[in-house]
């Protein structure tokens, strides 16, 4: 949820630089069964009684066409450098991808 005030922020922000954004903000998600599905889907079911609220809104700016929830594997989760613990060679991965470099290796 907190996702979506912050690409709402990165909109306005956008507007006040008048720079048009006009195709739908990317929101990606590795939670396939419930956030995705939840979200497009609002048949209320008893574990989602706590999330009413919220999956109005985020339906709202799906439908509105502001956002999108495009699915990404778990191992294609950059942030997940950040947050997790991650095998060697998958935590390579990920640095390559965000291009970080090693300073202390011979150039």
């Amino acid at each position: 949820m907190a996702q979506i005030y912050e690409l709402l922020w990165l909109k306005i922000i956008l507007e006040d630089l008048k720079i048009k954004w006009e195709t739908p903000m990317r929101l990606y998600c590795d939670n396939k069964s419930a956030a995705i599905n939840i979200a497009h889907n609002l048949i209320q079911h008893d574990r989602t009684k706590h999330v009413e609220v919220d999956k109005h809104f985020i339906k709202e700016k799906l439908d509105s066409g502001l956002i999108y929830t495009p699915y990404v594997s778990t191992r294609g989760q950059l942030v997940d450098i950040l947050t997790k613990r991650s095998a060697s060679a998958q935590f390579q991965e990920i640095i390559i991808k965000l291009g970080i470099n090693d300073i202390y290796s011979p150039a």
